[in-house]
């Protein structure tokens, strides 16, 4: 089977800029850092919410990029089965009680962490050659 490229956008879906990794692991890194505050019910709402739309937003960009390389690529292979768990955590619930939310949301993170080191071990956001 031959390699599969990246096509450009349709008149439907914009060119995008590239991910913001620095703002995703950020974000990722407030729930998972041992020695942070615990955040308080609002703050695990809005994180949580913000983690979700990381995912959403990346899961695209990481599948674009690993499409490119050959089907036998071992990068292209993690990044594509890190992509189907990214998803599959979407689908959890946040959760009925404060303690599963807080595990909830820092599954969601670590999969940001991982889609944000795939987007960049894939060259997303390297230059392209424009000029800018």
């Amino acid at each position: 089977m031959g390699q599969r490229t990246a096509r450009p956008p349709t008149a439907e879906e914009p060119d995008r800029h590239p991910l913001d990794v620095q703002v995703m692991r950020d974000g990722a890194r407030r729930l998972l850092t041992a020695d942070a505050e615990p955040p308080t019910a609002d703050e695990l709402s809005t994180l949580t919410s913000r983690l979700r739309g990381h995912i959403v937003v990346a899961v695209p960009d990481v599948e674009t990029l690993a499409w490119a390389f050959p089907e036998d690529d071992v990068p292209r292979a993690c990044a594509l089965a890190c992509c189907g768990e990214a998803r599959m955590r979407l689908r959890l619930g946040d959760g009925e009680t404060p303690a599963v939310r807080v595990a909830t949301a820092r599954r969601l993170a670590r999969s940001v962490l991982a889609l944000c080191d795939h987007y960049e071990n894939l060259g997303g956001g390297e230059s392209r050659g424009n000029a800018g």
